[in-house]
């Protein structure tokens, strides 16, 4: 350890070793350089003018300085991580004898609410999937189903042809392998019955086995692939068809417990996210209605 390198020259070589060794992006360059600029210039002024002399209490009062500051808890999350990034690195160099800020926690940041398809939209993209080829035939079912019943992408993989054929419920084996059943709806009924009739048997070879999704090239269809349809056919990612799911149900009026048990959430504060998205569809109902509003 070499106690004539200030804290502030620590950082400004750390920040250059990221640039020049790890090819980081300017944006994040600057970032990390900003950040840990201004740690050490509150530390400075705390009196801790070496890396050495910053503790974890120290690294504390400045997330909360921070936020008495009105930084938000992803910026604050953010700068944390560069320090403990530096000091990680000063650690393993030998300029400290430890990384103050390795038990340092982040501040946790707010999970982003989901954003639903609008329903008119998504029912007019799944009615647009006409066609009477195979793969037209097993990209609408797919869909049908996935949104029709909330499923995960990995639950939808996973599907054999006899979880559907012929029922109204689906078997799902969801995470921890703890199985549910889950609501198959008409229109996902019937487009998976005109697939297993006119469309997987044109598409399955001999290592589709009883898969429902079968690829082009005949094997089953991975999570990957159903990425790929959800791409291709409604320009989205499979979960926004789950967050649509779920968030349509309730702003029809379902229970939070149901969609709870329909989604395979373990815990209801999963699910209590999309009590926000609710809310919001209530209100900008009501603005809309209410002559007084």
């Amino acid at each position: 350890m070499d106690p004539t390198v200030t804290l502030a020259d620590a950082a400004a070589d750390y920040v250059y070793r990221l640039d020049v060794e790890r090819g980081l992006s300017r944006h994040t360059v600057e970032a990390y350089e900003r950040d840990l600029r201004q740690f050490a210039e509150f530390c400075e002024r705390s009196g801790a003018v070496e890396p050495t002399s910053v503790t974890r209490r120290m690294i504390r009062r400045y997330m909360s300085q921070l936020s008495t500051r009105g930084f938000s808890r992803r910026t604050i999350a953010r700068k944390v991580s560069a320090i403990r990034s530096f000091f990680a690195d000063a650690a393993k160099r030998g300029l400290v004898p430890a990384n103050p800020a390795a038990g340092v926690r982040q501040p946790k940041r707010p999970a982003p609410l989901p954003k639903a398809l609008p329903v008119r939209s998504l029912t007019t993209l799944l009615d647009g999937i006409v066609g009477k080829e195979p793969v037209d035939l097993r990209d609408r079912a797919l869909l049908e189903v996935m949104y029709g019943s909330g499923l995960r992408v990995s639950e939808l993989a996973r599907l054999q042809v006899e979880d559907v054929d012929g029922s109204d419920l689906l078997r799902i084996k969801g995470k921890g392998e703890k199985t549910r059943m889950v609501p198959i709806s008409r229109s996902a009924r019937a487009a998976v019955a005109e697939y297993l009739a006119n469309g997987r048997p044109q598409l399955a070879g001999d290592q589709a086995y009883s898969a429902l999704w079968v690829g082009v090239r005949g094997g089953p269809l991975d999570t990957r692939g159903v990425r790929r349809v959800v791409q291709k056919r409604l320009g989205t990612f499979p979960h926004a068809l789950r967050h649509s799911f779920a968030t349509h149900l309730l702003e029809g009026g379902a229970d939070l417990r149901s969609v709870q048990e329909l989604l395979g959430h373990v815990e209801l504060a999963t699910t209590q996210i999309y009590t926000s998205v609710s809310r919001r569809h209530l209100r900008s109902t009501y603005e809309r209605s209410h002559p007084r509003a």
